[in-house]
Formats: C-alpha cells, sequence, structure tokens
C-alpha cells in the first residue's frame, strides 16, 4: 500500500470505534448541596420576610428578630440587639437573661465589633480580653454590625452556653438576616 503524502498531511490511523454515546436529556448542573445550618438559615430567611411584612416599627421588627433567632438556633441562650446611641451601644429588644444596658464602643466583643465594623466570632469568651459577663452561661459568642450603607446602626448578639457554638456558616446565614431585616427597616423591600 502506497501513502501519498504532501507537505501539509499526515497519514491518518484508523480511528477506533466508540460505544454509542446514550442520549440523555441536557441536564443543569447541580446546585450545591447545602448543609443542615445553611437550610435552616435560608428557612429563617423566610420566616423572617413573613414576620416583617407590612411592619415598619423598629422596636417591633427587632423584637421580633430576636425571638425568631432564639427559638430557632439551637444552643443559644441569648440573641438581640445593641443600637448605637452617640458612643455607645444601648440595649434594644432581645431574648434570653437581662443584660448589660450601655457598653462603650470597643469594650466587649459587642463594643470591639461595633468599632471594628465586622462580624466576630468569639469561640471562647473566657479568652477575649475584655469580654464582659452579661450571663455567666455564656461560653461563645458571635456578633454582627447592622449597616445603613457606610453608617453603623448597631449590632445583633448572640450568646452560646456552648463553647465553639458559632462558626463561619453561622456568620453567613446572620449576616444575610441582618441585611434582610435592615433592607426593610430602611424601605428598600419596598
Amino acid at each position: 500500500m502506497n501513502l501519498v503524502m504532501n507537505k501539509k498531511a499526515t497519514p491518518k490511523k484508523a480511528a477506533a470505534k466508540k460505544p454509542a454515546a446514550k442520549k440523555s436529556a441536557k441536564k443543569r448542573p447541580a446546585a450545591p448541596r447545602q448543609t443542615p445550618k445553611q437550610k435552616l438559615y435560608a428557612s429563617l430567611v423566610v420566616q423572617l420576610l413573613s414576620l416583617l411584612k407590612d411592619e415598619h416599627d423598629l422596636i417591633a421588627n427587632a423584637a421580633n428578630f430576636s425571638a425568631l433567632l432564639f427559638n430557632s438556633l439551637p444552643n443559644v441562650n441569648w440573641a438581640g440587639f445593641y443600637f448605637l446611641r452617640d458612643d455607645e451601644l444601648v440595649l434594644g429588644p432581645f431574648q434570653g437573661n437581662p443584660a448589660c444596658v450601655r457598653i462603650p464602643m470597643g469594650t466587649g466583643v459587642c463594643g470591639v465589633a461595633a468599632q471594628q465594623c465586622e462580624t466576630i466570632i468569639v469561640p471562647n469568651v473566657h479568652e477575649f480580653p475584655g469580654h464582659i459577663a452579661c450571663d455567666v452561661a455564656s461560653n461563645s459568642e458571635i456578633v454582627v454590625p447592622l449597616f445603613d450603607g457606610e453608617r453603623l446602626l448597631g449590632v445583633l448578639d448572640l450568646d452560646s452556653p456552648n463553647i465553639g457554638r458559632f462558626d463561619d456558616q453561622d456568620a453567613e446565614g446572620l449576616n444575610e438576616l441582618v441585611t434582610v431585616f435592615v433592607a426593610h427597616e430602611e424601605g428598600l423591600d419596598r
């Protein structure tokens, strides 16, 4: 057998037969699976939106929001708000034992989170310098700042009797809930 080749052509080998591909309907890429905690927070967003619907009183909505968190999240012994008034955080609606009424900026977990304008997770509050012990049963804490654009409004604070209770999924879920809450209070969801 003679092969005639020119400079641009190359001999081709016979291709091996490939098995016929199964014909199937085009499938969309599967959405990433949610963890149980992510599903819980997604459910809480729906519930919060329902609670906020047609109500625009900040105190009433903050009270229902803190009650929703306190009664829905496992191993939480305090959930509530501190609102910025002048240069200190002042206690707002909450669920749990009585709490400190005023917290200076930069003091305790709430004051530091407010001053730094960032979410803070404290796995063991007894190791946090300057921790304010409002409830001796609390062992871990997460604090999420509330913003109206660039302006700090206050913080959402959650405590747990369990060391290491809060993680990045809690931070993500709580930040989403806070965003929904603030958007509603500022009328951005209308």
